[in-house]
């Protein structure tokens, strides 16, 4: 690309080396928070001495699905079937970004914005929609504010145009039914270039807590982040990365009537809490987490490990342990209490590359179990509980060809298992497996 003017050539070097401070290496996973969030540099880029510089990104994910049953409750994985439906065409996710970027007139970074919709065959929302002041007398500080993602962990941050599984785990939609959330986000990182913890990074945020799940904050409440983390660091033979990540928040109880797990003569049940001192008090939700991420340093035969763990409390309602997007209540609109409940999750996700980088083998084993104090037949309507407290776990493998840098597919199934309860509806394995298709255009 010819540049008429030597200032113009220069912000754009300049543009472009701060792209790769921020983003890292071009084999870097990006996460939905990075300046950038194409798969490929190859986007569209206008540049302009004045007034910065702007970019254009997007991709798109049709599939075709085939589950086990007609009906099958694939909420993780797509969304449910409808009842006397087993295959279905879809359009994923449909994205299209702008970035605009601008640049001090000794090229540190200024300011940063960030639009982007979604559009599928269900209609059109906005996914992200933030911006961001990069203070420059220190060079450490960021503040991030509008909509964007939560700074959790590593699988809930990677953009759904790197991931190799069709969808994030169950667990880290339950916890966060959507990535994003309005808020306001600190980020300290040394800039410069000599920096010795230049590697380390500290984000700080505070957050509606229900994210895109909702039409907009229903309570009090908000969500506090924090999360710790080290950039992919290079060995000899290897590189490494991960953090550790804690959520500290609640949900405002309307009702003088909670729930919450009391043990009495060695049984685990859910106990019923009425008391008008409840009315405002918080129902907590307190989730710690810690992520790794490993990879060998080889083009031909890399693997990539990532790993992730959260433990914690959980707030929900009497049938579902997912975090509410508004006050929940019943067909009546008669406001509902809630239960809280302790829980566990993880996942592991393998990736080897099959000789040539353009195919891949994905192994993946996630785990949720929404209520780690009874297990198997202790789960009964006689104490209090529900399918709410079922553990699944989800073993996923799948292949990934790269056809072009434009395109790809992935062909993908996933085994979902539930443990067997006094539940009704899940005394049982239920038949709810399910094969993805995947296409991705991109640029």
């Amino acid at each position: 690309m010819n540049f008429p003017e030597k200032s113009i050539r220069s912000k754009c070097i300049a543009s472009v080396l701060f792209l790769i401070l921020v983003i890292g290496e071009a084999s870097a996973q990006r996460t939905i928070n990075d300046v950038m969030d194409s798969t490929t540099v190859n986007h569209l880029l206008i540049i302009s001495k004045k007034y910065g510089s702007l970019s254009f990104s997007g991709y798109l994910q049709p599939q075709f699905q085939v589950a086990q049953t007609n009906g099958t409750q694939a909420e993780y994985q797509g969304g449910n079937f409808g009842e006397f439906t087993s295959n279905r065409f879809r359009l994923r996710r449909g994205r299209l970004r702008a970035d605009y970027m601008l640049l001090t007139d000794d090229g540190a970074p200024s300011t940063y914005f960030v639009l982007q919709f979604d559009g599928t065959e269900q209609g059109v929302a906005i996914r992200d929609f933030w911006g961001r002041y990069y203070e420059n007398k220190w060079k450490i500080l960021a503040v991030t504010l509008g909509l964007s993602g939560r700074p959790f962990g590593n699988e809930l941050q990677l953009s759904s145009s790197v991931r190799e599984a069709p969808e994030r785990g169950r667990m880290s939609q339950i916890l966060m039914k959507t990535e994003r959330d309005l808020g306001a986000t600190f980020t300290l990182n040394p800039r410069w270039k000599d920096a010795k913890l230049k590697n380390i990074s500290l984000d700080l945020g505070v957050y509606n807590g229900q994210g895109l799940a909702g039409a907009g904050e229903f309570d009090n409440s908000k969500d506090f982040i924090a999360r710790l983390s080290h950039k992919p660091y290079k060995f000899k033979s290897f590189t490494l990365a991960g953090g550790i990540s804690t959520l500290q928040g609640g949900l405002n109880h309307r009702l003088p009537v909670s729930y919450k797990m009391e043990q009495v003569n060695g049984s685990w049940f859910m106990a019923k809490d009425s008391s008008a001192s409840t009315i405002n008090k918080v129902a907590p939700r307190r989730y710690y987490g810690a992520d790794i991420q490993l990879s060998t340093n080889t083009q031909s035969w890399k693997s990539e490990l990532r790993a992730e763990v959260v433990s914690g409390l959980q707030t929900g309602t009497s049938t579902t342990s997912t975090t509410p997007g508004s006050y929940p209540v019943d067909n009546k609109s008669i406001p509902l209490p809630y239960y809280t409940r302790t829980f566990t999750g993880a996942y592991f996700t393998f990736v080897q590359t099959l000789n040539s980088t353009d195919n891949q083998l994905i192994l993946k084993y996630d785990w949720y179990d929404p209520n780690s104090k009874v297990k198997g037949m202790n789960i009964s309507s006689l104490s209090g509980l529900s399918a709410a407290d079922v553990r699944f776990d989800t073993f996923g493998f799948g292949l990934l060809h790269h056809f072009n840098t434009h395109f790809k597919a992935v062909l993908y199934y996933d085994v979902i298992r539930n443990e067997s309860t006094q539940i009704s509806g899940y005394t049982s394995d239920r038949k709810d497996n399910v094969l993805t298709l995947r296409t991705q255009f991109y640029f």
